[in-house]
């Protein structure tokens, strides 16, 4: 999931380079959806993880 959100943070950085607000606009979206996400899956990680100590 952290491929996908770097790839996108990356095609949203060339767009905005370019000016293409909507492509950007689209593609930082799709990055913090998929930001989030990973970040909550870590967090549940690390909480489920500490319990099989």
């Amino acid at each position: 999931m952290l491929g996908y959100a770097i790839l996108f943070f990356v095609i949203a950085l060339i767009a905005a380079v370019f000016g293409f607000g909507g492509i950007a606009g689209a593609a930082t979206g799709i990055a913090q959806i998929l930001f989030v996400i990973f970040l909550v899956l870590f967090v549940l990680s690390l909480i489920f993880g500490r319990g099989r100590r």
